[in-house]
């Protein structure tokens, strides 16, 4: 369901800040996890390429190593995992276009690259 901007949202699942990048995609993870349940209101939104089974495929091994500290070499080990499911997410049949939100959350951070499916009416 898509959402214009200043409604008010709130996250469906924990999500890892990262740096270089936009929320749950590429970047190096960082030690900030903003909590399920947060709530925010909308602050704009993009339409992105994406989606598909390699953007499922990004979601699940977001899941599996987030929360986790690595070395400066696994960490690119891990970003090169990341841009290879991108990669393949070019080539996939599925692909299609994504909308993205950025919201800025009661807490005062402000996250840009929020998939639809991140986030719940408040």
């Amino acid at each position: 369901m898509p959402y214009e901007t200043g409604a008010k949202v709130k996250l469906t699942r924990d999500v890892q800040v990262t740096a270089n990048d936009t929320a749950g995609r590429i970047g190096f993870p960082g030690p900030l996890c903003l909590a399920e349940g947060l709530v925010g209101v909308v602050t704009g939104s993009a339409n992105e390429a994406g989606g598909g089974l390699a953007q499922d495929g990004l979601a699940e091994f977001e899941r599996q190593v987030r929360g986790a500290q690595f070395d400066a070499f696994t960490a690119g080990v891990i970003d090169n995992l990341r841009q290879q499911i991108i990669q393949r997410g070019g080539i996939d049949a599925g692909v299609g276009t994504q909308i993205r939100y950025r919201v800025r959350f009661d807490n005062g951070f402000v996250l840009g690259g929020l998939d639809e499916g991140w986030l719940t009416a408040a």
